[in-house]
Formats: structure tokens, C-alpha cells, sequence
């Protein structure tokens, strides 16, 4: 099979599955109640953290050096940022709680997206030295994708979207793992200070969104210690995560 062809298939595949099946979580949750939703919340935001401190951001800094890393850290905080300030002006979400989860949804969704598209980069980069690198990084890509489909689907849950929208919409935030496969193959050896500035530049829009939005909203949804019960429980999982499979 052509490289070209075969670094599409690879890189769309390691996002779409792993968003995608953490997107299925959506189809547990038929009529959660608030003390629940809090408690995946808290554990979404736990995973969050985890995946970022513990690989994504580290990984930025040994790839491209520390000041490239928090180059991409600040880049992507002001980009969240500004994201957030059009969401919010262009309609009414943020005006009630509902319309906070989707704002928080959606922001999760772009900070995945974000993440996926250096992730491709690596995905396309790798055919280009081995077939067999390229393919082993793929499948622990697709296995890193799966908790941030979790922390995409509990707040759009909490909205009231539908479970088959919820699991379009991960699904969708796979895609820029083939766009970035495609251009790391065609670019072949990218610059180290590129791509660690692009993952960066996703973990700081994660972070922001974790600390910004889904930690206070798991919170705000129900009072007591079980937000932060579940947001211990993530990071201890991510760790686990981070540190045995990815």
C-alpha cells in the first residue's frame, strides 16, 4: 500500500477510534442524575490534567526544548480564550447551565482537536523513517484518544444533547489526526521545535479548559466532595495511563 495513502488511513483512524470510543460513553448515560454527572465531570477533568502534565506537555518538552513548550502553552491558552469569548457572543450559551456544559463541550472539542493535529504530525512523520513505527504509534494514539472522548462526551451529556450527536461530534474530533498524518508524511522530517510547540499549544487550551470550565461546572452541578473524589480517581487512571500504555 502507498505511504501516503496508508499515513491517511493510520492517522484518521488513531483520532476517530479513540475519540469515537470514548464518545460511545455517551450511550451509558441515558437520565444521569446531577450527583453522577458531577462525579464524571471531576473525573473527565482528572484525566485531562493527567494526560497533559504527565505525557502530552512532557513529551513537548523533550521533543522541541522548554522555552518552544511554553511558547505553545501560552498560544494555546489565548486562543482558547478568544474561542471562548466568540462562543459565547455568537449565541446564548453561557446564559444558563445548560448552555454552560455545551460551551464547555465545545471547547473540549476544539482543545481535542488541537491536540489530534500534532498527533498526526508524529503519525505521518514516523512512516517516513519505519511502516511499523508509524503503525505502533497510531494504535497507542487511538488508545490516548479514548479518555479525552470521555471528557468531550460528559458535559454535552449534561447539556442534553443527544447520545448519537455526542458520539458524531468526537468522532469529528478525530479528523485533524489524518490532516496532520497527511502533512508530517509530505513534510517528512518537521522541524522537532514545530511540533513542540503544537502540542504546547494543545496542552495549554486542555489545561485552560479543565481548570476554566469543567472543573468548576462539575462543582456547580452538585455540592459535597464527589467532584473531587472523581477528578482523584481520573488523574490516578491517566497516570496509570500515561505510564503503561502511552
Amino acid at each position: 500500500m502507498n505511504k501516503l495513502v496508508m499515513s491517511i488511513i493510520l492517522g484518521a483512524s488513531a483520532g476517530i477510534v479513540g475519540t469515537g470510543i470514548g464518545g460511545t460513553f455517551a450511550f451509558f448515560l441515558k437520565r444521569p442524575t446531577r450527583r453522577l454527572m458531577s462525579m464524571l465531570m471531576g473525573f473527565s477533568s482528572g484525566l485531562m490534567l493527567a494526560v497533559v502534565c504527565f505525557d502530552l506537555l512532557p513529551t513537548a518538552f523533550e521533543i522541541g526544548g522548554l522555552d518552544s513548550g511554553i511558547l505553545g502553552i501560552v498560544i494555546g491558552v489565548v486562543l482558547i480564550m478568544i474561542c471562548e469569548d466568540i462562543i459565547s457572543s455568537l449565541s446564548h450559551m453561557g446564559r444558563d447551565k445548560r448552555g454552560d456544559y455545551l460551551k464547555s463541550g465545545i471547547l473540549i472539542g476544539i482543545g481535542i482537536a488541537l491536540h489530534n493535529f500534532p498527533e498526526g504530525l508524529a503519525i505521518g512523520s514516523g512512516l517516513t523513517a519505519a511502516r511499523s513505527y508509524g503503525l505502533g504509534l497510531s494504535i497507542l494514539i487511538a488508545i490516548h484518544d479514548i479518555p479525552e472522548g470521555i471528557a468531550m462526551a460528559t458535559p454535552l451529556v449534561a447539556a442534553g444533547v443527544s447520545s448519537g450527536r455526542v458520539f458524531l461530534y468526537t468522532l469529528l474530533a478525530g479528523v485533524p489526526t489524518g490532516i496532520g498524518a497527511i502533512i508530517g508524511y509530505i513534510m517528512g522530517g518537521i522541524s522537532p521545535v514545530l511540533i513542540s510547540i503544537c502540542l504546547g499549544f494543545a496542552g495549554g487550551a486542555m489545561v485552560y479548559i479543565t481548570c476554566g470550565e469543567l472543573i468548576p461546572e462539575s462543582h456547580n452541578m452538585y455540592t459535597g466532595k464527589i467532584s473531587g473524589i472523581g477528578a482523584v480517581i481520573g488523574i490516578i487512571l491517566g497516570i496509570i495511563l500515561t505510564n503503561t500504555i502511552v
